[in-house]
C-alpha cells in the first residue's frame, strides 16, 4: 500500500502522540533525521531509489450532511512504510494486472493512457491495480457483470476467499473475473493526481490517485491485513483532524482530503475527475527559517495559503 510522500511519522503528525489542539496549517518542517537523509542525496553519499508503480483510491460515499466522506485506513505501525499513517486504500501494481486479456468496460487503456501520461500497457495495469487493491483492502468491488451493471453485495464467505486468495497473490485479476462473469467497470474510476515519493527517500512509489463512488448496496469492511482499523470520515475532519495531529498523515492524503473536502458533495469530486489528467508531482525540498520543509504542487497551494489565513 502507498499514498506516496515521506516515511511514517515524519510529515503530518506522530500516530503515539494524538493531540486535541487546534493548531494553524503552517509549512511543516523536515524532521532532522529525514532532513539528513535528504543531505546525504544531496552530497551524493545517497543514490536514488527507482521508485515502483501503485495505483490509490479515494473511496468516496455522500455523509450525512451531504458533504464526501472518505474511507481511510490506519496502516499497521510494524509497516516499514508509512507505518500508523492514516491512507487510502491501494498498492504496488503486480506483474498480472498487465494482462490485456482482462474483461475491460469503460475507457479504452488507450484513452486512460493518454489521461494518467504513461503507455498503454502501464495504464491497464494501474487500472487493474486499483480495482484489485480497493477489494483486497475494503471489500468494495467495481465490477459488474455487463458494462451497466455492479456487483451488488461482497459480503459472503466465497467472496471473502476470493478477496483472501487475491491479497495473497494465489489468484490474478483476470482469473477471479473470468470466474465469476465479471467485467472491470474503469468507468467508475475517476483521475484525481500523481505523487512520485521524494528522490531521497530509501523506498519510493510513483503512485497514481484515483476517485470512486461507494457503488450502490456495497458495504466496507475492516479487511485489509496491513491495517489495523478502518473508517469513514467527513473528508473536511479528516484534514481538520491530521492539522490537529489527531491523525497521522503523509501529505499527499492530507492535501487530497483538503481538496476533496473543499468540492462540497461526491458528484462535484466526481465531476471534476472527469476534466483531469495526470502531471507526476514529486516534493523537494525547501528551506524552511533555520531548517527544511517538502514543497506542494503549485494547483494546491492557493487552497493551502487560504487555509493558513
Amino acid at each position: 500500500m502507498s499514498s506516496g510522500g515521506a516515511p511514517a511519522g515524519s510529515i503530518w503528525g506522530d500516530p503515539s502522540r494524538p493531540r486535541t489542539a487546534s493548531v494553524p496549517l503552517p509549512p511543516v518542517p523536515l524532521p532532522a533525521r529525514v532532513a539528513a537523509v535528504a543531505a546525504e542525496y544531496a552530497d551524493g553519499r545517497r543514490q536514488a531509489v527507482e521508485p515502483r508503480d501503485a495505483a490509490t483510491v479515494i473511496l468516496q460515499r455522500p455523509g450525512p450532511s451531504g458533504r464526501p466522506e472518505v474511507y481511510l485506513l490506519r496502516r499497521q505501525i510494524s509497516m516499514d512504510f508509512a507505518g500508523g499513517m492514516c491512507v487510502f486504500p491501494g498498492g504496488g501494481v503486480d506483474p498480472r494486472d498487465y494482462d490485456h486479456t482482462v474483461a475491460w468496460a469503460g475507457r479504452s487503456p488507450a484513452e486512460w493512457a493518454a489521461r494518467l501520461g504513461t503507455t498503454e500497457d502501464v495504464a491497464r495495469a494501474l487500472v487493474c491495480a486499483a480495482v484489485r487493491e480497493t477489494f483486497e483492502e475494503s471489500g468494495v468491488l467495481l465490477a459488474g457483470t455487463s458494462p451497466d451493471s455492479v456487483v451488488a453485495d461482497t459480503t459472503g464467505d466465497d467472496w471473502e476467499a476470493d478477496r483472501i486468495a487475491l491479497e495473497s497473490r494465489e489468484l490474478s485479476m483476470t482469473d477471479f473475473l473470468d470466474r465469476r462473469g465479471l467485467v472491470l467497470r474503469t468507468d467508475l474510476l475517476g483521475i484525481w493526481s500523481g505523487w512520485l515519493t521524494p528522490v531521497f527517500e530509501p523506498k519510493r512509489y510513483r503512485t497514481w490517485f484515483f476517485v470512486a463512488h461507494l457503488p450502490e448496496g456495497q458495504v466496507t469492511r475492516d479487511v485489509s491485513s496491513e491495517s489495523s482499523e478502518v473508517v469513514w470520515l467527513d473528508a473536511a475532519e479528516a484534514a481538520d483532524r491530521a492539522e490537529r495531529e489527531e491523525l497521522a498523515m503523509l501529505p499527499p492524503t492530507y492535501l487530497t482530503c483538503l481538496e476533496v473536502g473543499s468540492l462540497g458533495d461526491v458528484h462535484a469530486v466526481m465531476e471534476a475527475s472527469q476534466e483531469r489528467s495526470v502531471t507526476m508531482f514529486m516534493p523537494e525540498v525547501e528551506p524552511l527559517g533555520d531548517g527544511f520543509t517538502l514543497s506542494i504542487p503549485p494547483s494546491l497551494r492557493a487552497l493551502v495559503s487560504a487555509r493558513r489565513g
